[in-house]
């Protein structure tokens, strides 16, 4: 077969794979930042725990993707400096996120990065670098679970309008 044979780790990346996994870094690595400013807003310790392990997921896409740019010759791009650490009683409550802001934002966000993932295992030719995004989605399946549950039962989550009395059907 050439040189799409043998071990998936000895087979260059094509331009898809290789931009896919550059914006991959790129958006875990901004998510760091937005993570670490949720946490700095959060009150909810329920909340706060979820943020800490989106957190901790996104700083191991961003290590795992540079890694793989890297040993591919390809620079990846620059983390965005650590946010300090702030009090949530320092934040001005105008200029507070809510809670069930974060909850929302979080959730459309999980839900983003799972459809990504699916659109990066299938354009990948190297297995390696499709189960590396097969992970990741796997584990914002479970993350988007968890944060599904605690915005039921926080009262946080706004649903669509449910469709409560169906219409009769009509035969013709």
């Amino acid at each position: 077969m050439g040189i799409l044979s043998g071990n998936p780790k000895d087979e260059p990346m094509h331009y898809g794979e290789i931009y896919t996994a550059w914006q991959g870094s790129m958006v875990a690595k901004g998510m760091i930042s937005c993570y670490q400013a949720y946490q700095n807003h959060a009150g909810d310790k329920e909340l706060k725990k979820i943020l800490e392990a989106l957190l901790d997921q996104s700083k191991l896409e961003a290590k795992e993707l540079d890694q793989l740019l890297t040993n591919n010759g390809i620079a990846p791009i620059p983390a965005p400096a650590e946010r300090p650490p702030v009090k949530l009683e320092d934040i001005p409550v105008g200029a507070r996120f809510t809670d069930m802001e974060i909850a929302a934002a979080i959730s459309a966000d999980t839900a983003a990065g799972i459809v990504g993932c699916s659109q990066a295992m299938i354009q990948c030719i190297r297995e390696d670098i499709a189960a590396l995004y097969a992970k990741y989605h796997l584990a914002k399946t479970a993350l988007a679970v968890r944060i599904l549950e605690m915005n039921k039962e926080k009262g946080w989550l706004i649903p669509p309008p449910l469709q409560v009395k169906r219409p009769e059907l009509v035969e013709a």
